[in-house]
């Protein structure tokens, strides 16, 4: 996975915006102005995502590429590095989970046709 396709899936999902509202390298993706991934557009490639407390503790455990989240909130984030050493279908499938829980924190009325 590379940055193109990372962003590329993120940006397919419903309601979801890019920008870089902190740096010039920080790209951030959100759902109706809710973070729910960040990655680096400069060097090695990882991504920021939010994760339930107790499996962000289990696949830092499982998978030496997830570390506590950089910048974040150290219980609800995951930093992960795209090395190559986890399958690309995890990937997507976290940042599928990461998405669903800013999605389940946002308004009713929001959440119609997001998930």
């Amino acid at each position: 996975m590379n940055i193109e396709d990372l962003r590329e899936y993120c940006l397919r999902k419903n309601s979801v915006t890019e920008s870089f509202p902190f740096d010039e390298t920080t790209l951030v993706f959100k759902v109706k102005n809710k973070m729910f991934a960040l990655t680096n557009t400069n060097g090695p490639l990882t991504i920021n995502l939010k994760c339930d407390p107790e499996k962000a503790i289990e696949l830092r455990e499982r998978h030496t590429a997830v570390k506590l989240g950089y910048h974040m909130n150290k219980k609800l984030w995951n930093t992960v590095d795209i090395d190559g050493s986890i399958d690309t279908n995890l990937i997507k499938e976290w940042i599928d989970d990461s998405y669903k829980l800013i999605v389940e924190k946002l308004p009713k009325k929001d959440q119609s046709g997001l998930v």
